[in-house]
């Protein structure tokens, strides 16, 4: 009898990592789904399908180009803030809830970013950037791709009702320190988001920016800025700098993908459900999407 017992303790454990194996795969696959959906609903004039080829999987983009989703290469941190795939610059869930300070080291969710995306969506160098760009707010330049410049506009007219009735906020948010910018990150080789026309900086306190404040300064800025104006920007698609380690107070930049997977898949998902869920079905377009993504994996 007690030998009957260990065999089966002995094949117990030797299975148990193959189940995890498999738990950790299933888990995989489903976030990939996920991904892929959101990224769908986030660019949908410009991505038009999903291919898998010797077991990479890739996102299609309008122009014929093949983005691909996952390169599988282990990365530090700072490895993936440089050179990020889809995955790694989904991976962290933004907080849509309010922040009294700043957040956890090696959080900067919405600073990774794949250029191959932004170049297809916003434009390849300057002159096409350029012809992308709109005016917004009687003349800040924004790029007019994927509706970025139509959801700051929003944001503008949202950000002046809040201003006439709360002085704190109109002394967070006036005078605008710019849009559409040209250049590249310091000491990066990156573009800015500002070069893509995606980004809007706010007004400058000595305390907004992780290279100008100590952290114990940062928490207070954070602590006392008014909340609802990143809730007006997050609304509409735009992530708030003061959610990253490396603190941007001031910068807002419009990633509707960021913002769409912690609005859809943020929270763990209960028993049962299909991959997909809480996304909702009533438009023809994501179960066109799901299908898809579906029929591809």
């Amino acid at each position: 009898m007690r030998n009957r017992l260990l065999s089966v303790v002995l094949i117990i454990c030797l299975l148990m990592p193959y189940k995890v194996q498999a738990k950790e795969q299933d888990d995989y696959v489903k976030t990939m789904k996920q991904d892929l959906l959101i990224l769908m609903m986030a660019y949908p004039s410009y991505i038009t399908g999903v291919e898998k080829s010797n077991d990479n999987v890739y996102i299609v983009m309008k122009s014929g180009k093949k983005i691909i989703y996952d390169d599988k290469r282990p990365k530090s941190f700072e490895q993936k803030l440089a050179s990020p795939d889809l995955q790694d610059m989904l991976e962290q869930i933004y907080p849509l809830e309010s922040i009294d300070k700043v957040v956890a080291d090696k959080f900067d969710p919405g600073r990774m970013r794949v250029y191959e995306l932004l170049h297809e969506v916003y434009g390849y160098g300057q002159a096409q950037i350029e012809k992308n760009l709109k005016s917004v707010a009687g003349g800040m330049r924004f790029n007019c791709q994927n509706n970025a410049a139509d959801n700051l506009t929003i944001v503008i007219k949202n950000l002046n009702q809040l201003a006439k009735v709360n002085g704190k906020a109109a002394s967070d948010i006036y005078p605008f320190n710019g849009t559409y910018n040209y250049r590249i990150i310091a000491g990066t080789g990156r573009l800015s988001p500002h070069a893509f026309g995606l980004a809007i900086d706010l007004n400058r306190d000595p305390r907004d920016y992780w290279q100008w404040a100590s952290l114990e300064q940062g928490d207070k800025r954070i602590k006392g800025y008014t909340k609802e104006i990143p809730k007006i920007f997050e609304e509409n698609n735009f992530v708030w700098g003061g959610k990253w380690r490396h603190f941007d107070v001031l910068h807002y930049e419009y990633r509707p993908e960021i913002i769409m997977k912690s609005r859809y898949f943020g929270k763990q998902s209960q028993k049962g459900e299909q991959w997909w869920s809480p996304v909702p079905l009533s438009d023809d377009n994501i179960k066109n999407y799901i299908d898809i993504i579906e029929k591809a994996l």
